[in-house]
């Protein structure tokens, strides 16, 4: 909007220059913290892949007992998510997106105490509970920042922590490992404190630097909170969906939930059991960590190209659908060939499909969900959706003691995702353009 003006309720008229200085403020204030958060806060949820290569002998930990340890999070998650966000809603999403990563950072440094299988699940279920609400809690917040011409490509950076997470963590964690004995704690004990701690810190810096909404932002000018205002309140919403009664029966809804729950399921089953699926072509721990990394690092540079083509075509249902085609194809690929080129090959196909899928995704929601709505039915789409990341640990451990392979598990994840990319192709039936 460079050349044209935005006209507010008062009729006073904003150049379009002032428009774009002020989502470029917001923007650079906002996004880069709320994505490092996301960054920790996956960092956090999946370090225990990493953690898994020494804690497992240590503590006793079968296949299917660390499936289940990983898997469990996400059940509590899923339990807390919708009550997570109706708290947010009403006391603001400063407060309680800080006081989510302030207790999951404190959780997430204390499963360094587990000593066995209990104490694992039980850990692993209040870091669930205390993350509950912050990845939909953030793209509610940005839904009062941001009008839908900048929301693929916000969200597709503020999703591309996922990858991103990944790049980082496999040689953090692996780093961190060879703390091993230092102060007599074990590699992976240090593991958990070192990559607790951050959440807690950032906690902090959202109270001083976040604001709820445009017109409180003491750092943009009037001028500027009006434009953004202005802007956010212009947008019009497909049959607007605003109460929690009608989101529970809306096809759009519970369709987007199915979708999400497929490729959701199937990332996890990947992600979770990475390093352990790499152990198995006889890599050290040092190089497991570096070539984890690389399919994520693709990854992120392909959510923000993809993202960015989204936005100019405005198709984001045939892209959601084609992503998770491609996401189901590298699956594939992967367990075509016994080797590992063959294997990194097809594991970074479809982490490619399955992190641009997520930007692209989240953009669809609040095309009709607005006001509380948004902040119930985006933690509805989440919290059941997340139930695959429960049980995508939780198959992919069972049929590997099983089978005594993850080839098995990774064409069941291939199919998963494949059938969300099945279900996309419905969504012009309940939705209106592509």
């Amino acid at each position: 909007m460079k050349n044209d003006t935005v006209v507010i309720d008062s009729g006073v008229t904003i150049p379009g220059s002032i428009e774009d200085k002020a989502f470029r403020k917001a923007i650079l204030r906002l996004v880069p913290l709320l994505t490092i958060s996301f960054l920790v806060n996956y960092i956090d949820r999946t370090n225990v892949g990493f953690a898994a290569l020494t804690m497992n002998h240590d503590i006793g930990l079968s296949n299917m007992a660390f499936g289940w340890g990983a898997g469990v999070l996400f059940f509590s998650y899923c339990f807390f998510e919708v009550p997570s966000n109706a708290v947010l809603y009403r006391v603001g999403a400063r407060i309680w997106l800080a006081r989510i990563m302030i207790t999951w950072g404190i959780l997430s440094a204390a499963t360094a105490l587990v000593s066995g299988p209990r104490s694992f699940y039980l850990m692993r279920f209040l870091l669930g509970a205390a993350e509950a609400g912050f990845n939909p809690g953030v793209m509610f917040f940005f839904l009062a920042w941001f009008p839908v011409r900048y929301r693929s490509r916000i969200l597709a950076w503020f999703q591309m922590a996922i990858p991103l997470s990944a790049v980082v963590s496999g040689p953090l964690s692996i780093a961190v490992l060879q703390a091993n004995g230092l102060l007599g704690l074990a590699g992976w004990q240090w593991l958990f404190i070192v990559e607790g701690v951050p959440a807690v810190i950032l906690g902090v810096a959202v109270l001083v630097m976040v604001t709820d909404q445009p017109k409180d932002a003491a750092w943009l000018t009037p001028d500027e909170r009006q434009a953004i205002t202005a802007a956010v309140a212009a947008e019009t919403r497909e049959r607007a969906v605003i109460h929690f009664r009608d989101i529970v029966t809306d096809p759009r809804v519970l369709l987007l939930t199915a979708i999400q729950f497929g490729f959701t399921l199937g990332s996890y089953g990947i992600g979770i059991w990475l390093p352990l699926i790499l152990k198995e072509h006889k890599l050290s721990t040092l190089s497991i960590g570096l070539v984890a990394a690389v399919p994520y690092m693709i990854g992120c540079f392909a959510t923000i190209l993809w993202a960015s083509a989204v936005d100019r075509s405005g198709r984001r249902i045939f892209h959601l659908a084609l992503t998770c085609g491609l996401a189901a194809l590298g699956m594939l690929i992967a367990v075509s060939v016994p080797t590992l080129a063959v294997s990194m090959l097809g594991l970074t196909i479809a982490i490619v499909g399955v992190t641009s899928a997520r930007g692209i995704f989240w953009s669809i929601p609040p095309r009709f969900l607005s006001g509380k709505g948004a902040a119930s039915g985006l933690a509805l789409i989440s919290s059941v959706a997340t139930l695959g990341g429960f049980l995508g640990p939780v198959t992919m451990g069972w049929l590997r003691t099983t089978t005594g392979s993850f080839t098995t598990g990774l064409v069941c994840m291939a199919a998963l995702i494949a059938m969300s990319g099945l279900l996309t192709l419905l969504l012009p039936r309940f939705m209106k353009g592509d």
